[in-house]
């Protein structure tokens, strides 16, 4: 059997982290206005749950980014396969991330990749070059590593 899953990364500001994924990855944002809506006409969400973006209503404290080829439930906007969830804490990241993405994007294309991410607002960290390939470490807008080979 397998498992349906998604990562989630805590985060200072949900939304501009699913931006910038959505960007980075070429993944959609998950578009929750039908389920708020509907939660909102039954009186379930308090009024300073949610907020105005992309011309919609969208969670204050949550943001999701999905594939675009996978299949989504459309009456709540969430995605049912790959998927990151960005939720909002009030710390900021401290320490070194015990878990992270590898981006493949292939040697021919990394140089070019990495100036699109920096200009998306991510930092080079550092580079690797080992006799099993090289790599890019790079630091989201909120400095979370990721891996560019």
């Amino acid at each position: 059997m397998t498992l349906h899953w998604k990562l989630t990364v805590d985060s200072n500001d949900p939304i501009a982290q699913a931006d910038f994924w959505a960007a980075a990855l070429g993944y959609e944002v998950e578009d929750h206005s039908t389920l708020i809506g509907g939660l909102r006409a039954q009186g379930y969400l308090p009024d300073d749950s949610t907020e105005q973006r992309y011309g919609r209503d969208v969670w204050r404290d949550y943001a999701a980014v999905r594939h675009p080829d996978d299949p989504y439930d459309k009456a709540k906007g969430v995605g049912l396969g790959r998927r990151l969830l960005f939720q909002r804490v009030p710390e900021a990241k401290t320490g070194k991330n015990r878990l992270h993405l590898d981006l493949h994007v292939g040697a021919e294309r990394r140089a070019a990749e990495i100036a699109r991410l920096e200009e998306l607002g991510a930092t080079v960290l550092y580079e690797q070059h080992q006799p099993m390939g090289s790599w890019t470490t790079m630091a989201d807008p909120e400095g979370n590593e990721f891996c560019v080979e």
